[in-house]
């Protein structure tokens, strides 16, 4: 519920705008409001949200129940960095059945210049797909100090749709207000996201608030106020972060049960007994994991009974993974067929790793599916079943006590290794001759890139001559094997050029096949490193490599942990030949630092014996998961990382 981005479940916007029945404080600005110029506690901000609030309740609309969603909102604008907040899209849902009514919509710019509306001609439609349209306008005389001011109210028959609201934005907000009125009938599950408490927390009950014609007894209401004051920016860093609706400040809203005022009842939260059994029967999950017949007959025989049970597990991976190309497509919920899946040597992911759970259980293996949900969406609900929460499913196997997660959508990991896009901390098992229980995630953990180079100067061409040893293990392998099929070798090469300073020349190289699986790739490079200069003095920066040039974390606090999804460990080291007639004058200072109990080490050290020097970066990321409350110290451990790579020179001068 964003200028930004609105994400509602609404369809048909009037094509008359209405002004009617606004807010009694719409189109007011106060002093404040009017003159404020920058938010004081982040005045790296563009814009900033001055005041919001949203009512919802229920209301019977022509002998119909609605649920009537009310906002208003207000944001400043102070610069033109911010200009994108003045065009607000409205994603609206609508079904074969029923669909949502925006009954009236007033917006307008403040301007230093007076108050202009958005008109009804400027509001434009777009169908984005069968269920869904956009809505899109844009605020007029748009410029810096301007405040835009909007309200509208969705009358909607989804009482699903009443679920929740955002308190975080990537802006800072003042004030932001939620009220909610809820007859009894209507029972929600709520939590409360994010590290912030709310600074007004009230629920009551209000007698007799909700009345049906024809009715005898009303019903009883729970009335809400929820506010928070002062949120900061979500700020977002997709590079080393969970899904966003883990952390970001809300309430959220969940349907648990709805009591019909004809005396029935209907429960929308089940429990997992309840899920196991509706799995169990599902035509497109349960059933399709009951077709190891079908796969007998149609892969060769020797697949399924040749080796022991960790082979032939590993041999039906390879084969599933080779066989099936992933449409790339999530989800465990629609057209799931993997007799089709295996005609068109296709599929979701719900349809290979189910084709490779049958095969398994077809050779012996005992295959349950599992569950998850994806980084980029949130951790799936642990105290009860929310199956919108998982989108992605894969196979679990146990052979001679060990436990193995199988994902074979993606063509380079490994067997035993998820896609990283699966790396999500736990899943729910669905054994379904047995209850389901919840597994933990462990990703690989040796994951490792290290560097190994040797540089001889030549100060008669004026250039370096070397070699360097790049090896890469677990997930860093996995990574590079992907990136080397996309290129041909001289735009892979060019690749690792670009990735160095200028002067540096890739001369040879050699993929080591011979050395190489699937968790590890060895590559050589023969490299010449040019203008190194030939005088009284060289300055040499031994990174010829660099792992990270930048640090990149750069906020300047941060309320929602890092997490890196593996493990990972990084190794620069260089032995530099000292021309004749040179000796060492400096080198860089040895530095050794970490963040608590080892979860991040970094060590940057050096030997020098008579005619050569070696130095070592070393860099342990022991942990995948950071809190935020080590936040500043990762980052300080970074800064000296950084500090490392790009400012450190050997100085060589002339006897």
């Amino acid at each position: 519920m964003r200028l930004k981005q609105l994400l509602l479940f609404a369809v048909l916007l009037s094509p008359i705008v209405s002004f009617s029945q606004l807010p009694d404080n719409f189109g007011q600005l106060t002093p404040f409001e009017q003159t404020i110029e920058s938010y004081p506690n982040d005045t790296t901000a563009n814009a900033v949200v001055l005041y919001e609030r949203g009512d919802n309740y229920f209301k019977v609309v022509n002998r119909k129940i609605r649920l009537i969603k009310e906002y208003h909102g207000k944001i400043k604008i102070f610069n033109e960095k911010a200009f994108d907040w003045g065009t607000v899209e409205i994603l609206l849902y609508h079904n074969t059945n029923a669909s949502e009514k925006l009954a009236k919509l007033s917006a307008m710019t403040h301007s230093k210049d007076g108050q202009f509306r958005v008109l009804p001609t400027e509001v434009f439609t777009t169908t984005l797909s069968e269920h869904w349209d956009q809505k899109k306008f844009t605020f007029p005389k748009l410029e810096p100090g301007s405040v835009l001011e909007y309200t509208y109210t969705i009358e909607t028959p989804f009482d699903f749709n009443f679920t929740g609201w955002g308190f975080q934005t990537s802006i800072p907000v003042l004030y932001s207000e939620f009220n909610a009125k809820i007859p009894g009938n209507w029972v929600y599950n709520r939590s409360l996201t994010g590290p912030f408490e709310l600074d007004v927390n009230e629920a009551k009950v209000k007698k007799n608030c909700f009345h049906i014609e024809g009715i005898a007894k009303d019903a009883d209401c729970e009335v809400l106020k929820y506010v928070m004051k002062d949120i900061p920016a979500f700020k977002v860093d997709e590079d080393y972060m969970l899904g966003a609706s883990n952390y970001r400040a809300s309430i959220d809203f969940e349907l648990s049960e709805y009591k019909s005022f004809k005396g029935t009842s209907q429960k929308f939260t089940k429990s997992w007994k309840d899920v196991d059994r509706e799995f169990r029967g599902d035509k497109d999950i349960g059933r399709q994991l009951t077709k190891k017949g079908f796969f007998e007959k149609n892969v060769p025989e020797q697949l399924l009974v040749e080796g022991d049970e960790l082979t032939r597990a590993k041999n039906i991976f390879k084969f599933v993974q080779t066989y099936f190309t992933w449409n790339e497509e999530m989800g465990i919920y629609g057209k799931a067929r993997v007799k089709e899946a295996f005609a068109k040597k296709s599929g979701n992911v719900t349809e290979i790793n189910s084709s490779l759970i049958n095969l398994l259980n077809a050779a012996g293996i005992k295959a349950n599916l599992m569950l998850l949900s994806t980084r980029r969406r949130g951790l799936p609900k642990k105290v009860h079943p929310v199956m919108s929460d998982f989108n992605y499913s894969i196979a679990k196997i146990e052979i001679a006590g060990k436990t193995y997660l199988l994902d074979a959508t993606d063509k380079y990991v490994a067997f035993g290794m998820l896609p990283f896009r699966a790396l999500n901390h736990y899943g729910r098992v669905m054994d379904f001759k047995n209850e389901s229980y919840w597994q933990n995630i462990v990703p690989v953990l040796n994951n490792r890139l290290q560097i190994r180079t040797h540089l001889k100067l030549d100060l008669e061409k004026n250039k370096g001559i070397g070699i360097f040893d790049r090896i890469n293990l677990g997930y860093n392998a996995v990574n590079t094997r992907e990136i080397i099929d996309q290129y041909s070798e001289d735009e892979y090469l060019d690749t690792i050029e670009d990735a160095n300073d200028g002067d540096f020349v890739v001369t040879s190289y050699d993929l080591r096949k011979d050395s190489n699986h699937e968790t590890k790739v060895s590559e050589r490079f023969g490299f010449e490193l040019e203008n190194i200069g030939n005088g009284e003095t060289i300055y040499l920066n031994p990174f010829l490599v660099r792992f990270f040039e930048q640090n990149p974390f750069l906020l300047d606090e941060r309320h929602y942990p890092v997490d890196f999804g593996y493990p990972r460990k990084y190794r620069y080291s260089i032995n530099i030949t000292i021309p004749e007639g040179y000796e060492v004058q400096e080198l860089p200072e040895v530095q050794s630092v970490q963040l608590g109990d080892k979860m991040v080490v970094f060590k940057f050290y050096h030997k020098e014996s008579s005619n050569q020097v070696a130095l070592t970066f070393d860099l342990d990321l022991n942990s995948s998961h950071i809190k935020a409350e080590d936040y500043q110290g990762l980052k300080d451990v970074f800064k000296h990382v950084t500090d490392v790579q790009n400012n450190s020179l050997v100085v060589l001068k002339k006897l």
